[in-house]
């Protein structure tokens, strides 16, 4: 793999940190700015927002730009950000900082996407896209850990300091380490449009939505679930969420060396056991050992489904595939949201802290429907192509090819 899939591991792993260490370090925040938990949660919500309608706004704003050059000025949004929440004087400038920076997230991660790709032969694509992703993942293996470790012993100012130098190194190396790859001739933003126009991006993009919204539906409430329902100590939800960024990474790399052999098969397994496990995880969670277990598998199984799907919307997109697959990254935010959400209102309607996993069943066993829907339709439209073609003259048979 080229050195330059460590700069974009970098900068992923920056993005990471700063996505999730506020999770850890929402009492300190609200402590200081005198406001309530509930408040703090804008820091969360405002960033998952700005991840959403960032990934396309700042990719249409950068379709006239080198992919290089916006990338390294995406890093430079993403220091501006972390460094105003950093030093931000009062909480909402503090959100304003978390918004900024977030701006970043979906557009780097889907430019970033394809040039990762466009730097190896094709048939290692996913495995390129996955080298990027796995920043992401590791950063909630180390990164997260140790933010939150350092915000709650010397102040959360810091540890936002320290991820604005993060997002120097990154930007640093994609200066240094990634090539100036030329933009497709003839690529305009109306070319990028016309990828929603397929039906496929389209499936994989629902697919996305669906998934990953499976994974948070459960990890949302991991907390409450394992100190009520298994009976961990508080202390240990830390430990926990670590295995579940080990089995996060697991899955990327997996998920990423076996995409290229068989997207769509390992979609169907990896979909197919997340919802099993998912459902299995009402009754596992009841127990430490088997608990931490599942944690374990929901990670590898959840991020085991990136790279194909990212994969998919490249590959269907074809000569334009920018802008979707950005949206593509703010499609893993809105199932973040969504699911969050119906998993709060299982719980809130009594049915218990396990409730929220059943939720992420369904909505993992709903992403394999469609992903057998997307095989479906692609069989259907390769049989009519060939026999459209075999119906052809031969002259204008290899024309059509």
């Amino acid at each position: 793999m080229p050195l330059a899939l460590l700069a974009l591991a970098i900068g992923a792993f920056g993005i990471g940190t700063t996505e999730f260490v506020i999770m850890g370090l929402l009492p300190e925040v609200a402590g200081d700015y005198g406001v309530s938990i509930p408040t703090a949660g804008f820091l969360v919500t405002g960033y998952a927002l700005g991840v959403m309608f960032g990934a396309p706004l700042m990719t249409v704003l950068g379709t006239r730009i080198p992919r290089k050059r916006m990338l390294m000025l995406l890093m430079g949004l993403f220091v501006v950000g972390n460094l105003l929440s950093a030093l931000a004087p009062s909480f909402w400038v503090m959100v304003t900082g978390r918004v900024v920076a977030s701006l970043a997230h979906g557009a780097f991660f889907g430019i970033g996407s394809v040039v990762a790709a466009d730097l190896v032969a094709p048939d290692k694509k996913a495995g390129a896209i996955a080298m990027m992703f796995t920043g992401l993942t590791v950063a909630n293996v180390v990164g997260v850990p140790l933010g939150t470790l350092v915000g709650q012993s010397v102040g959360w100012r810091v540890t936002f300091g320290l991820v604005a130098a993060l997002g120097v190194v990154g930007l640093a190396g994609i200066a240094k380490l990634v090539p100036d790859l030329p933009k497709p001739e003839g690529v305009r933003l109306r070319h990028e449009l016309a990828a929603f126009r397929n039906v496929q991006v389209l499936l994989a993009m629902a697919m996305t939505v669906l998934g990953f919204g499976g994974v948070f539906a459960a990890i949302t409430y991991i907390a409450p679930m394992m100190t009520h329902v298994a009976g961990f100590a508080d202390a240990s939800v830390t430990w926990l969420l670590v295995l579940f960024g080990l089995g996060m990474v697991g899955g990327n790399l997996v998920g990423g060396r076996l995409a290229d052999r068989a997207t769509m098969p390992l979609l169907y397994v990896s979909l197919s056991a997340l919802a099993v496990v998912l459902a299995l995880f009402t009754l596992t969670a009841h127990n430490e050992i088997t608990a931490a277990v599942t944690i374990v598998l929901i990670g590898a199984l959840g991020f085991a489904t990136v790279p194909p799907l990212q994969k998919r919307v490249l590959d269907q997109a074809h000569g334009a595939p920018t802008l979707a697959s950005a949206v593509n990254i703010g499609a893993f935010n809105l199932g973040n949201a969504l699911s969050a959400w119906l998993g709060g209102l299982v719980i809130a309607a009594g049915l218990g802290y396990t409730a929220p996993n059943w939720v992420g069943a369904v909505l993992a066993a709903a992403a394999l429907v469609l992903a057998f829907l997307s095989a479906a339709l692609e069989r259907r439209d390769g049989a009519r192509s060939t026999v459209v073609t075999g119906s052809l003259p031969t002259g204008q048979r290899t024309a059509v090819h």
